[in-house]
Formats: C-alpha cells, structure tokens, sequence
C-alpha cells in the first residue's frame, strides 16, 4: 500500500490555528463569511486586559486565507503593545478583509462586517486601516457604534494618517537624536518607502524640515503626485536597502526588515509607520543592535492613530490628540535609553514596558 507523502504546504494547511506561529495567546479569533456579498474577513482579538479591542481593518488580496490569518493575528498582537505602551486603555484587535478593495469593496459588504463587528458586543472596536477610508467607518456606524475614526462631521476625530505620521515624525525625531546627538532631520537623507496617507504626510512632514528625501513606491503615478507636490526625489534604483541613507522609513508592509535585507542596510536609524517591520523580531532586533542600527519600534512610533481615534472614546479635542502624539518622541527616547542601559533591544525594552503595565492592571483586576 502506497503511503502519500504531504509537501511542505500541505502539512502548513492542517496545522492547527493555535500552532500559528503569530498565535501569541490571542483571547478569540472570529471568522466572518458571507455569500451573499462575498464577505470574507477575520477579526482577532489578542488581550482586553487594559480595555476593548482596537484596532483597524485592512482589506488586501492575501495570495491565502492563512496569509490573511497570520497577518490579522500580527497585527492584533502588535496592537496590544500599542496601546498599552503609549498609556491607553485599550486591548488589541484588528481585523482582515480579504479582497481586492478597488474593485471588490462594496457598501453592502462593509455593512456586512459592521453587523459581525457589533455581534461582539464591543469586544472589539474597529477602525480604518490599508484599503479602507473614512466615509467607509461612516458606513459602518451606521450598523454598530463599536467603530472609530469617522469623519469630522459626524463627530470623529477624522482620517487618522495625518496623525499616524506626525507621530512617527516624533518618533524619528527621538531615533535622530539618540543615533546623531540631534533631532534636526535638515539635510538628513531619508528613504521613505510606501506612499499612501501616512508615507504622504510623513514626507510632507521631512520636507518642511528640510530632510532630503527619496520616496518609493509601486505605484509610479503616485510618485510622481508626491515628488511633484513636495519637491522630493524618487528612488529609481533596483535595491533601496544598500543605498546610503541616514534613515529607512518602511511605511508599506511589514517583513522588510528581513534574512536577505537586514545585512545591506546602511542606515543608521530605522523609523517607519508599517506594522511589524522586523520579519522575526528577536533576531533581526538582535542584528540590528549588533550593527549598531537605532530601531525605532514601530507599534510606539506609529501609535499617533490610535492616540486619534482614541479621542473619540475619551471625547478629547484636538490639542490633547496632539499632546499625545507629541509625547511619543519622549516615550521614545526612554526606551531608547533604557534598551541601551540594560543591553537589550529597543524593541524587547518597548515590549517591557507594555507587558509590565498590562500585567499590573491584571492584578488590580
């Protein structure tokens, strides 16, 4: 009798949900169909210790349903530590829509989600995140109040990205200061790579500063937009890591900083707006330690949009959402200095911080 032997791929597809390698003791992992409107999506609610479930809803065309699942558990983690470091009292959660939202997204499917996002009775809160827009949330909370980030004139804090990048300008700001004894980015050459709404108002944000800055992105025509808007240049070679630079600012996705990456890149700070920038955290926090790379950790740094949709929960203005963001360049600085101090990386000192907290509240509970 012949026995059939199972390639790689097909021994990842029977492994359980809970043998994930982002499975990171998550609390519960919803799966939303419907066929009616073609819903696919995944909500994953990682740790409601300090408060509901944040986070925003990406919609993308995963080439599988586990890629799709291993980013929504990534991305729910990564929003537990956000919060939790930037002194929130929110839990981590996000959600994954899978499909092309150009062409696939339509008012009946995110009316579809909403209903599955207030099925849960506010365990999590969503948000708008890549393939997703402002008059979408609007949509959205026309089914459930568990959403943020709607418009002004429905009484939202607004499209978010504005504020994301602000506070990753702090962030880098902070990076700057602890790698060149200086916060002043004039004449600083920064790589920003991904230029959608927060890569624009980052780079708006370094022009103004008078960095010097190169952008990339996969959509020529958008770069063209942004060089011609801010008076940037684009990045017109074939391998952006080995190009010299003071500062990498990943703002597309995740993972590139990764096996093949981490070794050709020159520059001395690396600041951006993606989520989960290092592929394996430990170890490519470790290298990036050992050759002397400032990491600014990404789920602090791009925390200004949390901080803004936050506002809607907490009914601040706009000042106190700006007060917020600007403190990110302190929180920053600390764990710079700390990581430093203590001989680890900046990303495990950020993660201290942010589990020390949670961990407090849940004695206090």
């Amino acid at each position: 009798m012949l026995t059939e032997v199972m390639t790689p791929n097909e021994l990842k597809k029977i492994d359980p949900v809970f043998g994930q390698m982002s499975f990171d003791d998550h609390e519960q992992i919803v799966f939303c169909n419907d066929k009616d409107t073609g819903l696919k999506a995944i909500i994953g609610i990682h740790n409601t210790v300090l408060g509901p479930a944040l986070g925003g809803t990406r919609m993308w065309k995963y080439n599988s349903e586990w890629d799709a699942l291993n980013d929504v558990l990534r991305l729910s983690r990564g929003m537990t530590f956000k919060s939790a470091v930037t002194g929130l009292n929110l839990g981590g959660g996000k959600a994954v829509i899978i499909g092309e939202a150009k062409t696939q997204k339509t008012p009946e499917l995110m009316l579809r989600f909403g209903e599955f996002v207030h099925s849960l009775g506010g365990r999590y809160i969503t948000a708008e995140d890549v393939g997703m827009v402002t008059s979408d949330m609007d949509l959205v909370r026309t089914v459930t109040p568990f959403v943020t980030g709607i418009s002004e004139e429905n009484g939202g804090a607004g499209n978010p990205s504005p504020i994301t990048a602000y506070g990753v300008f702090m962030g880098m700001k902070a990076a700057a200061k602890f790698a060149y004894g200086s916060e002043v980015l004039e004449d600083k050459v920064v790589y920003v790579q991904g230029i959608g709404n927060v890569g624009e108002a980052l780079v708006e944000n370094l022009s103004n500063e008078g960095a010097k800055v190169y952008i990339d992105d996969i959509n020529l025509e958008r770069l063209e937009e942004i060089r011609d808007k801010y008076s940037v240049s684009i990045y017109t070679g074939d391998n952006l890591y080995g190009e010299e630079m003071d500062i990498y600012a990943p703002c597309a996705l995740g993972a590139t900083v990764n096996d093949t990456t981490i070794n050709q890149l020159k520059a001395k700070v690396i600041a951006g707006a993606a989520n989960n920038q290092l592929a394996d955290e430990n170890k490519h926090g470790m290298i990036l330690r050992e050759k002397g790379i400032v990491y600014a950790p990404d789920f602090l740094i791009n925390a200004g949009g949390i901080i803004n949709v936050y506002a809607e929960l907490e009914n601040y203005g706009r000042q106190e959402i700006i007060r917020k963001t600007e403190n990110l360049y302190n929180t920053t600085l600390e764990i710079l200095n700390n990581a430093e101090i203590s001989g680890i990386t900046t990303h495990q000192a950020a993660l201290d911080v942010a589990r020390a907290r949670i961990a407090t509240r849940k004695k206090e509970k």
